[in-house]
């Protein structure tokens, strides 16, 4: 079975014709723009380089399980961030994903570890740094949604 194409080239009646198109990017746009957002972003990043490279910096490396574990959360927390700075008009819809990434950074040395015992350092490691990546998360959603709220009574 096959659906009918509409084509709607010529016609306008495209999303690039769509009326809140223009006010979506041009709210997208000021967040993006704005000194809080890019020093959300900048953290965003670095602190997933840093939970990519912290069972080196910390020496826990010799841990199989929770360098694979920090290395790929860190990796993603990292890209994460450079999608908020390159491409905030469709990475916003991700930041969302930093704060359940964040919480996973807290409990991973008790979950991830073979005997589910860390040592000290991996513990205050992971604990500090998910607390802040699912700040910097909570953040980052909250920059968007701020901006879309007074987007919103500002036209009233």
């Amino acid at each position: 079975m096959s659906y009918p194409q509409h084509s709607t080239a010529g016609t306008g009646a495209g999303m690039t014709s769509h009326p809140e198109l223009a006010e979506m990017r041009e709210r997208l746009e000021r967040t993006a723009s704005s000194g809080q957002a890019m020093a959300v972003e900048g953290l965003i990043v670095l602190a997933g380089v840093y939970a990519a490279i912290s069972p080196w910096v910390v020496h826990f490396a010799l841990q199989r399980n929770i360098t694979i574990n920090n290395l790929i959360i860190g990796i993603t927390i990292a890209l994460i961030g450079a999608g908020l700075t390159m491409a905030p008009g469709r990475a916003y819809r991700l930041a969302w994903i930093l704060a359940p990434l964040g919480l996973w950074l807290l409990i991973s040395p008790w979950v991830v570890t073979a005997t589910h015992t860390a040592r000290a350092g991996i513990i205050w490691n992971n604990c500090w740094l998910g607390a802040t990546v699912t700040l910097l998360g909570l953040a980052a959603m909250g920059l968007t949604i701020g901006v879309a709220r007074r987007g919103r009574t500002g036209h009233r």
